[in-house]
């Protein structure tokens, strides 16, 4: 052993801190009143036992629990246990999406503390009132991502992001690789003719932090954000916007392929709940009656013989998911959604 590892040894016995830890991190994605919503809680709760320090006290985080190697028997039930004990949730349908390890992810890293690696687990379900943690709430996904919704159109605060990277592109900080950066600002962002894509949110997401313009770049530095950092969506603790990123991400790539969208809208529904859902989460508006036409012509969903009691208007017809499709069909998605260009 050499003597830089023999300090680091006894620097870790000093101060019973190991040398990594291991936590699971929860998106836990509903739809509301035609809006996606993520489960979050005050940073406070996001850690493994110890203070936030250099976390701004005003950002949420997503849910966050350590895991006992000795007394967890799976990373799902810890998964579990740990947002029942934060925000009261039953998980329903839950799939791992990622492992999140790099160095300095934690603020407290680089006063000594230990390296976090965060396994995350992406979960869908219907939004329910929260009974336990007294900051666990749900928020509007957009708030975080503004640049994502286009289902009024383009979203204003894009043309500003749009200026903002190419001057970025075509200054000294990406100077080397100029063709690259302008490359990656046309695809990620639909320039020219590469069109709008929109699954790539952590590409898009990543870009803004390389070019500083997210307040979590200078966070991590120790720095206060400039004040047009808050123009570009609402910060979150730690790297908890990049998690969320990564699972909106996907949730918006099974959408074409899996039958995911009907684990966040009730038993029985109306095709067009079912399309406002659809669209919420991709962040496009659809054709009615094309979406109509798919839905139906795929299989994924058989009439109820009822209709929506409601007053006004000729009540619509109730249906619901249709689950032999998944036997009968490789990729049963329900969206097929053309993105804007330009």
């Amino acid at each position: 052993m050499t003597g830089t590892e023999s300090t680091r040894k006894r620097a870790q016995a000093e101060t019973s801190q190991p040398e990594l830890l291991v936590g699971l991190n929860a998106v836990i994605i509903a739809v509301t009143r035609d809006q996606p919503r993520v489960l979050t809680v005050g940073p406070q709760s996001a850690t493994l036992g110890t203070a936030s320090e250099g976390v701004p006290t005003a950002s949420r985080a997503l849910p966050f629990g350590p895991f006992d190697r000795e007394h967890d028997r799976t990373l799902e039930l810890c998964m579990g246990d740990t947002v029942r004990t934060q925000t009261g949730i039953e998980l329903g349908y839950v799939e791992q999406l990622y492992t999140f390890a790099d160095k300095g992810r934690d603020p407290r890293e680089a006063s000594g503390g230990s390296r976090v690696l965060s396994v995350a687990y992406l979960a869908l379900l219907q939004e329910t009132a929260l009974s336990a943690a007294d900051d666990a709430t749900w928020e509007d996904c957009y708030e975080f991502f503004p640049w994502e919704d286009w289902r009024n159109g383009k979203p204003p605060l894009t043309e500003e992001i749009e200026a903002r990277l190419l001057e970025w592109a075509e200054s000294d900080a990406a100077s080397s690789t100029h063709s690259d950066a302008r490359e990656r600002i046309d695809i990620c962002f639909g320039l020219g003719d590469a069109g709008w894509d929109a699954y790539q949110v952590l590409e898009r997401y990543e870009l803004l932090y390389e070019a500083k313009l997210v307040a979590e770049y200078w966070f991590d530095r120790d720095q206060a954000p400039s004040q047009s950092a808050e123009r570009f969506g609402r910060p979150m603790a730690f790297d908890h916007r990049r998690i969320l990123a990564t699972g909106l991400s996907r949730v918006r790539g099974k959408l074409r392929y899996r039958p995911v969208a009907f684990e966040l809208i009730p038993e029985t529904f109306t095709l067009l709940k079912l399309q406002h859902a659809v669209e919420a989460i991709s962040g496009l508006r659809s054709h009615k009656q094309n979406f109509r036409r798919l839905v139906e012509k795929s299989g994924l969903v058989e009439g109820t013989g009822q209709r929506e009691a409601k007053t006004g208007g000729r009540p619509a017809e109730l249906f619901r998911f249709r689950r032999a499709v998944l036997r009968e069909r490789r990729a049963p998605g329900v969206a097929t959604l053309r993105p804007p260009r330009g």
